[in-house]
């Protein structure tokens, strides 16, 4: 087997167990069992059991990265990736939701992180954020989206909204695209279009 293989084995393995009990109730013997794998050969590729758990978390964001350059149309509208970049990620989350939990369990703890670790994961997520950077600066060139806020401002704030959504996936009414809400809200915010609704509250057709 391909060391590559046998890596992603290994993460997979920890990725299954790390989310379907207690960090602290894993250990290493348990991913040697569930990966069918030496010690020694998880040694190979993972210092420890922490450096296990911040790897295949982490690994999401290169993931994510891949499906958004697969799934986005590289020549669409500002309008059309948005919406794509959108959809995209919310696939991703929801077909990878264990890996999801992991990414969310790690982020809350690098808060308190520092040194060399916390740097890791942080240029991790600013590729992610870099890839959703590069369509909201295409909505700036456009004329769609302010200028006074960096690109990769917004793209943190959208980044955010997808990850609500996807932990409270019940709430989006029926009937209710969810990309298609997100990019509404992200581009125009919950304020009420006073223009194209009357006294009487009755909503004008364009």
């Amino acid at each position: 087997m391909a060391a590559r293989d046998r890596r992603a084995d290994i993460m997979r393995a920890a990725e299954k167990l790390f989310t379907s009990r207690r960090y602290h109730e894993i250990a290493l013997d348990d991913v040697v069992q569930e990966a069918k794998v030496g010690k020694g050969t998880i040694y190979r590729y993972f210092r420890n059991k922490e450096d296990l758990f911040f790897q295949t978390a982490s690994s999401g964001f290169e993931e994510l990265c891949e499906w958004i350059a697969r799934k986005v149309p590289e020549n669409g509208s500002f309008t059309e990736q948005l919406v794509g970049v959108c959809r995209s990620i919310s696939e991703f989350f929801a077909k990878r939701r264990q890996l999801f939990r992991m990414m969310q369990s790690e982020e809350a703890r690098m808060y308190w992180r520092r040194g060399e670790v916390r740097e890791r994961w942080l240029q991790q997520h600013r590729k992610l954020v870099s890839a959703v950077g590069q369509i909201v600066q295409k909505g700036v060139r456009e004329g769609r989206v302010r200028s006074d806020i960096p690109g990769e401002v917004l793209a943190s704030f959208l980044l955010g909204m997808l990850r609500t959504r996807t932990r409270t996936l019940s709430d989006v009414p029926t009937g209710m695209r969810p990309a298609e809400l997100v990019v509404d809200l992200f581009c125009h915010g919950a304020e009420k279009n006073l223009r194209d609704t009357p006294s009487d509250g009755t909503h004008v057709q364009e």
